[in-house]
């Protein structure tokens, strides 16, 4: 396993795609804060704290002048993709996942080729390797990124073929192309299903969660901006990929930190697993089920070797920050 390089903490002309979404708006303040020039790559007009120009691109499968944008920058944050498409069905949404995820990827890499860019930070996702975790004995196994790639879904799949693409082009350039694959995000702002479950927790709702013993990686967004600018500064040469994350819980006690950080007593109650699978099968929920149920563990030993990354971020600290953005948020 190679292990960090000299760190390079010289500031950079940075290219953020997807700069307004969650991952993106912390991104850029932390990297303007450090001292790096941030050209933020946005859908509609919008402020960004940290960017020091803002480019309105639209929709970006249409878009066609990566070259202007790259002008200058030495390093491209690739953020930018489509998560979900419930709006579709299936049959227009995996064409959607493969023009944003796949083909932009493609477009972007192989300007930045051209444009001699040195850094290439892509955000992929832990669906790559798998929506669940199997057993290892008695646990289960971590995920890593030598592990076959066995994603179950369009998102997963588009990623999966994003990272392939990118890989052969930067086979051919000195460009240094780092994949990341976070597992649940955590933090002010987030997106998902991580903030229905603090709402349920928030009103105090019961939740028949208790018999549940799963194990779950989740990440703050404020250690993936580190560990993004660990890529930035210690990156190997050629395209690595890591899996990362700072912390284990299983769903009884996620609901416990949450309902810690609100300040409410948590209302769990035991309900049989296979009986919650069985409902959620039944009301059309079984993914959202399967992920409150199931395991999904990742490798972290990887990154901290080879970029000298450290979670920094405290799960109880950030939690609270979260709580408390979240009741702002829904005070208004």
């Amino acid at each position: 396993m190679q292990r960090a390089e000299r760190n390079d903490t010289r500031p950079r002309r940075v290219l953020v795609t997807g700069a307004a979404g969650f991952v993106g708006r912390h991104l850029c303040a932390t990297l303007g804060a450090h001292g790096h020039a941030v050209h933020a790559l946005v859908r509609t007009p919008v402020r960004v704290a940290g960017a020091s120009r803002v480019s309105v691109v639209g929709d970006l499968v249409v878009f066609d002048a990566w070259r202007e944008v790259l002008a200058d920058c030495d390093a491209v944050i690739h953020l930018a993709a489509l998560t979900h498409a419930s709006a579709l069905d299936d049959s227009a949404a995996w064409p959607r996942f493969v023009a944003l995820n796949v083909d932009v990827t493609r477009r972007l890499a192989a300007a930045a080729c051209a444009a001699r860019v040195r850094n290439f930070v892509f955000l992929s996702s832990i669906k790559v390797n798998g929506e669940r975790s199997p057993r290892a004995g008695t646990s289960w196994h971590r995920f890593s990124a030598a592990d076959p790639p066995r994603p179950e879904d369009h998102y997963g799949r588009s990623k999966r073929d994003a990272e392939d693409a990118l890989a052969k082009i930067a086979a051919a350039s000195p460009m240094r192309v780092c994949v990341l694959r976070p597992p649940l995000l955590y933090g002010p702002g987030m997106k998902g299903n991580l903030p229905q479950l603090l709402r349920a927790v928030a009103r105090r709702r019961p939740l028949p969660l208790a018999s549940v013993r799963n194990s779950r990686s989740l990440l703050a967004v404020g250690n993936l901006v580190a560990a993004i600018e660990a890529a930035l500064a210690r990156a190997p040469r050629g395209t690595c990929t890591y899996t990362l994350a700072d912390v284990d819980l299983s769903t009884p006690e996620l609901v416990r930190a949450l309902a810690a950080a609100l300040g409410v007593a948590p209302r769990l109650w035991p309900c049989p697993v296979t009986l919650l699978r069985l409902l959620g099968a039944l009301s059309g929920r079984r993914g959202a089920i399967d992920r409150l149920t199931g395991s999904l563990v990742v490798e972290r030993e990887a990154i901290a070797t080879a970029l000298d990354w450290q979670p920094s971020c405290s799960f109880e600290e950030v939690l609270l920050a979260t709580a408390r953005a979240w009741r702002e948020e829904a005070a208004r």
